[in-house]
């Protein structure tokens, strides 16, 4: 699955200049993109990251490129959830706190049962 470059790119040349493979290509004067054929996500060299995320300074310039629908609907998904909540982990929290109060109501109405 290759990379691809965001508007969040700002032609700071960086990723041009780390990728392996050459496949950062640029595009009408200053703007970047990333050809699919020629990247790796740097699989088989001496990285163990991506360098052209690794290198990334605004760290949303380059993100990988999903190739199933749903994958990329909920990564957008999550995106925004964690921009409005301004939590990375809603949803762990949100599973927290109910699991929480679900674990008390059962403990309570089992006292109920018993005659606690």
């Amino acid at each position: 699955m290759a990379y691809k470059i965001t508007s969040q790119c700002i032609s700071c040349n960086l990723c041009d200049s780390v990728c392996p493979t050459g496949a950062i290509k640029k595009v009408e004067g200053s703007s970047y993109w990333i050809d699919p054929e020629l990247c790796t996500n740097c699989v088989g060299t001496i990285y163990s990251v991506p360098q052209c995320k690794a290198g990334c300074p605004t760290c949303d310039g380059c993100v990988k490129e999903t190739n199933d629908y749903w994958e990329s609907w909920f990564a957008k998904y999550n995106r925004v959830v964690g921009k409005l909540t301004k939590k990375q982990d809603y949803w762990e929290r949100w599973f927290d706190c109910y699991s929480q109060k679900f674990s008390e109501q059962m403990q309570k109405h089992q006292g109920e049962i018993l005659g606690v």
